[in-house]
Order: C-alpha cells, then structure tokens, then sequence
C-alpha cells in the first residue's frame, strides 16, 4: 500500500467481529459531532467531519479496512502492468447507487475530471497529479489546460476502468480508498445543479450508509442502504449524529444514556481514567499554528520563531489537553511511517525550535529591531468549539507574557467560517490542523509548497519545491525519504513557516456493548460498517 511499512499508534477496532454476532439488540449507533457537515460533495470537500460522512455513505474502487489498510470495494479486483504504470480495476457488477441504477466506470470518469476542470477545480486535485496528464490539465500555461477528456483514465466497458499513471506511485491504492477519488453519477448530479451536495434529496449514495436526514447545525442521521453491494455485512439499522460542541454536554448525554460513545477533554480524564469504558489513543494527526506572511510582521523570520517558541507546549499538552496529545515541534507525526532502514521518519531530525523563552525573547527583540517597531497587533483565527477557546486563550496569555509589545485577539469561528477565511487568506494567525489523506509523510510537507492548494501562508522557498518535486519523482526509497526529511527540516526548523502544537491523542468513553467501531489514523477518521450493537 504505501512505500515503508507503517507504525500506526492508534488501535483501528474497537470489540469484536461483528460479523460473528447475532444480536436482536436495535442496531442503532448514537454519537456526536462538534461542527455541521460544511458539504456532501466528494469533489468539494477539504475538511475531515465531511470526509468521516463521505466515507460512511459512498464508497471508492478501495475503502479503508478494519486496521485502516485498503481493501476492495467497488473494485473486486486488480491488475497492475509490469512498469506499475497502468492499472486496470474490475468493478463489481452488483454494485449500485441508492437510487438503484448500477455504478459504473464512467461514474469514476465523470467525477474525477470534474475535480480537475477549472470550472469545478478540487480543493484537492493536486492528489490526482499521478494520473496521466492530471498535473498539465490544471497549468493553465500548458497546451492540456482544462482538457479533462485527456486525462489518463478510460472505461473498457460498464465494469472495467483503466488508469494511466506518470510513473509507479507505491501508495496509489490508499489514494483510492480517500474521498476525492469516489465516484458521481453524471445523470443525477448535473440535475441538481448546484444543489448538489447540499441537502439530502440532492444526493444520491453508493456506500455502506445514506444520509436520510440532515438537520443543519443540528445534527444527521445515517441509515443502512439496502442497496449496497455488501449490505449483508453493515449490522447497524441507523447511526444517529447530535451537533454538540459542548464536551460537558456531551458527557451527560453519555451519562444518561443518550449517546454511545464522547471524546473526553482534559476537565474529565481524571474523573474517567479508571472507568473501562475510557480509552486513549494517539493519531497522526497534527495541530499547528499558521502564520500568514502577506502580514509584514509575520513575514520577518524572527517574529515567526519568537511565537514559535514562546510559550509551553509541553504544559499544554500535559495538562490542558491531557488527552494523549504530544507537544509537537515537528511537521510529520511520531509513528506515522518507517523508512528503507525500518526507521521513524522522525528519527533523523527529531525536534525542532525547541528553544526557551529567552530565546524567544531574544528573536522578539530583533524582530521588532529590524521592522523599527515597538508594538504588535495580531489576530488569532480559531475553531469555536469549547477545547479550542480554551487552548487559544492558553498560548494568548502565554505569548502576551513573553513577547513584550504582543496584543493578541482571537476570532473565533465555526468550522465552515474559518476555513473559507483560511482558504482566502484572510487572517494573520490561525489555529489549524491536518490529518493525513493517505500514509506517506509527503501528505505533511507538500503542504507548503510554492504554488500548493493548501499553502495558506504565502510561503515560498525555492529549495523546499525542488526537494519535494525531487521526492516525487525519486523511484530510490532512501534518497526519497532523505528529500522529505530534509524539507521538513528547511520548513520547521529554517524558515518557521508554522508553530506546530500538538500531534492528537484521544480520550474517550465508549459503551461496552458498541463492538467493531473502526477509527482510522487519517482523514477519514472512522468505518461503522463493521459495528453492531450487543447489549
């Protein structure tokens, strides 16, 4: 699946196989979410609530499996050609959408080419740059700008696609198991227009689950799809989802039995630790704080270090976050991926910019020397949940504290918000996050390439693009991996295009009769087609 075996911290499955039960308990599985869904739409999403949604109600030619490797799906099967550069999936013939007419292979045409025409551009089109001409259809100084129909893709027949790519990419099946590579059915999604996506009776759904209702801001509920291919398997009747942004509310919905599962914030982990029913694991998941260098103070690399090393992360992720969380100063998680010598990918480098607040200070001090001020004014975008008022309102008075002359306001923001003002840079700070879309530490640090979909901040360094175009081109996995190592190191540590602050852990509480829950260490965060309830 990906190029170096994995580390994987997080246990993917909660219980036993559900597969093995039989159970006359009602199949209902109660959980919540902190935010609305921002969008059903495969080819527009880009945070991870809507990928955990997608993932449950559409399925791809792979899914993410029981311990988060990819499996079939819609494809039953594959051949690869002996230059690993053409793929060529045999696509299950049962397979439908829930409107019952057959999922095909132009189904995948027709969306992937959608992410790549300009008109309806994906927020993560870069993804598909593997595929033959994908990287020249989106460069609008090629001859191929906007000629989807050229991308390397065909329809043998109904049931077979062939897939064209650049060169071997070692990681290609779990890239068809994420969201983005999910198919539409042309006929029904152009009839909605742009409509699409946006509520239940404008979407149509091919996976494990159907979106039945969608109260906005409110909350969701998920039925089985009877016309799934594999609908033998899905025990679960319904999977009702509450908008709870609220962690003490949601605790006494756990506690009064209305819901089935709550991840826990620092107030409640000793209160919970012993209870069997508590659990913690560790993601690969990463937080940090972007720092927007069309801003002229943030553009001064002293600035940039001073907020990066002054204040604790190591406090905050003890003791405020006391969930697992581990202080980050670093870019690509601990325990993601090994390397050609079965190395950490962190093993190399390890921390960076782990300075003390003196030495802060001292970066503070020249920064403001060589901008010729005295005072700075800043504004910290953040999420609006409950955890992230509290983590904001930590680094704000620690910064303020440390950095003489900071004023710090936060604008708080719900998720759909703020990532419309991130994505338009229209912030000076923000706290922000990534989850990984497929298992390769080039997921991390292609983030803030020149011209990337997701380089937020401005940034540029020539010598980060060209190991990264170096990497992804590099068929040698020691060299490749030593590329990557290396831009990190020129990101983080050089040029401090970010403030990492924390790599995720996860306390939780989950009901002993909840069995075969699957949490996955990337963006799509969770599989309920292999749970069933046992009372």
């Amino acid at each position: 699946m990906v190029v170096f075996a994995l580390m994987i911290a997080l246990v993917g499955c909660y219980g036993g196989n559900p597969e093995a039960t039989s159970s006359k308990e009602p199949q209902v599985l109660r959980i919540t979410a902190g935010n609305e869904i921002p969008t059903m739409d495969s080819t527009g999403t880009l945070d991870v609530l809507s990928q955990r949604v997608i993932n449950n109600t559409f399925e791809g030619l792979y899914r993410f499996g029981k311990d988060s490797k990819p499996i079939p799906g819609i494809a039953k099967s594959y051949e690869k050609s002996k230059d690993g550069q053409t793929y060529t999936f045999h696509l299950r013939k049962n397979a439908k959408w829930s409107n019952g007419t057959p999922v095909t292979a132009q189904d995948f045409i027709y969306a992937w080419k959608k992410s790549l025409h300009p008109d309806t551009l994906s927020a993560y089109a870069y993804l598909f740059n593997d595929i033959k001409n994908a990287a020249a259809i989106q460069d609008k100084e090629s001859r191929l700008y906007g000629k989807v129909d050229e991308l390397g893709v065909r329809a043998l027949d109904d049931s077979t696609l062939e897939v064209k790519l650049e060169k071997p990419v070692p990681y290609f099946l779990s890239l068809m198991a994420f969201p983005s590579f999910f198919p539409q059915n042309e006929a029904f999604v152009e009839r909605q227009g742009d409509k699409y996506g946006l509520e239940t009776k404008h979407l149509i759904f091919n996976g494990p689950f159907v979106l039945s209702t969608w109260n906005h801001e409110e909350g969701w509920e998920l039925k089985k799809n009877p016309t799934y291919w594999d609908a033998d398997t899905v025990k679960l009747e319904k999977v009702e989802v509450k908008v709870v942004k609220d962690t003490s509310t949601a605790v006494n919905l756990y506690e009064a039995g209305h819901i089935d599962k709550v991840n826990l914030s620092a107030d409640f982990v000793d209160q919970y630790q012993d209870s069997p029913e508590y659990s913690t694991m560790k993601k690969p998941e990463m937080y940090f704080i972007r720092m927007n260098q069309k801003n002229r103070f943030l553009n001064n690399k002293h600035i940039r270090k001073a907020i990066d090393m002054g204040w604790d992360k190591k406090e905050m992720a003890n003791r405020i976050l006391n969930n697992g969380s581990l202080p980050a100063f670093y870019l690509v998680p601990q325990n993601f991926v090994t390397g050609p010598k079965g190395k950490d990918f962190r093993a190399k480098y390890g921390n960076f910019n782990t300075g003390t607040v003196q030495e802060a200070k001292n970066h503070w001090k020249k920064g403001l020397k060589e901008l010729g001020v005295k005072q700075v004014k800043l504004e910290l975008l953040s999420y609006d949940g409950e955890l992230s008022k509290t983590i904001t309102s930590y680094i704000r008075n620690q910064l303020e504290k440390n950095l003489p002359g900071l004023s710090l306001t936060i604008n708080r923001q719900p998720n759909k918000q703020k990532i419309a003002l991130e994505t338009k840079m229209d912030y000076e700070l923000s706290y922000s996050g990534w989850n990984p879309d497929f298992q390769d530490p080039i997921t991390f640090v292609d983030l803030f390439v020149s011209n990337g979909p997701y380089n937020w901040s401005d940034y540029k360094n020539p010598k980060v693009d060209q190991l990264v175009n170096e990497a992804k081109n590099e068929k040698n996995p020691a060299k490749r991996w030593s590329r990557l190592q290396k831009a990190e190191q020129i990101l983080v540590e050089n040029d401090t295009v970010i403030s990492p602050m924390f790599q995720t852990g996860q306390a939780q509480l989950m009901k002993p009769y909840v069995k075969g829950f699957v949490s996955h260490p990337l963006a799509v965060e969770a599989s309920y087609k292999w749970t069933v309830i046992e009372k």
